[in-house]
């Protein structure tokens, strides 16, 4: 696939494979999921037929919840992370997100759960978060990371909110690595699932976007660098399903 990645002086950025103004893109991205908040879980599932529940089980389990682990949780809206990571034992939970939709679903599906307690929620940029230096235990960010404008800012975020001794876990659609498997997954990411999008949740172009926007993500090597690159140590990879996503972790050390 070409890369369409605009240069980074030039004061652009990219918008799935679209090149538009750095400053725009936030708002795209907002726009993208205010349409699809309702049923970003559905959406989830198309993209990954629905492999992607066990992805971030596979996510938490190697973050190994404890009693007493503050996790933040950013792009996390829906609560996905938020929910798996309190039933496997870990402490107080904060909920970032840039969009306001996505975080009414997340506390929506709380209340449903009856999980009144034990989780916050949280409008902000991943960007620029709003939290002290070293005041959490744990970060996490799970098919977000690719939608930031400034990945390296983003990365530089998580590592100044974390303590010393704290982890870093990043799920993320990544780059296939099987061969066969590489081609089949272009054509139904490329052909079938915007079709599908338009089907289900009336919104091609958001799902065009998507796809768009996995394509231009780093693939696992060079984002484990970009990650050396802010200070994380220890970084490590482990591919889900052939590539199709990957798990990143580093420490604060």
């Amino acid at each position: 696939m070409t890369d369409h990645t605009p240069s980074s002086d030039s004061g652009t950025t990219h918008f799935g494979f679209r090149t538009v103004r750095e400053e725009e893109k936030a708002s795209l991205v907002r726009d993208v999921f205010d349409g699809v908040a309702s049923r970003y879980d559905l959406m989830n599932d198309l993209m990954s037929a629905g492999i992607h529940r066990l992805w971030k089980s596979a996510m938490i389990d190697w973050l190994h919840p404890r009693p007493g682990m503050t996790l933040l949780d950013v792009g996390g809206g829906t609560g996905d992370i938020a929910f798996r990571f309190r039933a496997k034992g870990g402490g107080a939970v904060t909920v970032c997100d840039i969009n306001k939709e996505m975080l009414s679903v997340g506390r929506d599906r709380a209340v449903d759960r009856n999980i009144l307690a034990g989780i916050d929620w949280v409008c902000g940029d991943a960007e620029h978060l709003p939290f002290p230096d070293r005041s959490v235990d744990a970060y996490t960010i799970a098919f977000c990371l690719r939608n930031v404008t400034h990945i390296d800012l983003a990365l530089a975020e998580a590592r100044r909110v974390l303590k010393p001794g704290g982890r870093f876990l990043c799920l993320e659609f990544s780059k296939v690595v099987v061969p066969v498997l590489d081609k089949l997954y272009d054509e139904y990411s490329f052909r079938i699932l915007p079709h599908i999008g338009k089907l289900v949740a009336g919104n091609r172009e958001a799902y065009q976007y998507l796809v768009e926007s996995i394509r231009q993500f780093p693939p696992q090597e060079a984002l484990a660098q970009r990650m050396r690159d802010v200070g994380f140590e220890q970084v490590k990879y482990r591919n889900l399903s052939g590539g199709i996503a990957a798990i990143h972790s580093g420490w604060r050390l």
